[in-house]
């Protein structure tokens, strides 16, 4: 009787004006191949970060090194620098 677990970014969307990134990962428990069990999660990656300090902003291009290679791709080729700029001034504007 083997039992494994394996964790898979079985969904990757891109969502909005700023190209939100959701990633929803499964988990799947299995016996001698058979499925058991599959939970979900679920994150979303923003492509920048912003804070206000009450004087002046900050703003962090979210770091995705510790994604899969696949998001990583997907992160580059849909975060532009204008995508970035609008999510900045978004951000500002939303204070």
């Amino acid at each position: 009787m083997a039992i494994t677990k394996e964790i898979i970014e079985d969904k990757i969307e891109i969502v909005g004006d700023y190209k939100n990134i959701q990633i929803r990962t499964a988990t799947v428990i299995k016996e001698d191949g058979v499925e058991l069990t599959r939970s979900f999660d679920r994150k979303v990656l923003e492509c920048v970060a912003s804070s206000y300090d009450g004087s002046s902003w900050t703003h962090t291009d979210t770091d995705v090194s510790g994604e899969s290679t696949e998001v990583q791709g997907i992160a580059t080729a849909v975060w532009t620098d204008s995508v970035k700029t609008a999510k900045k001034t978004a951000n500002e504007a939303n204070l």
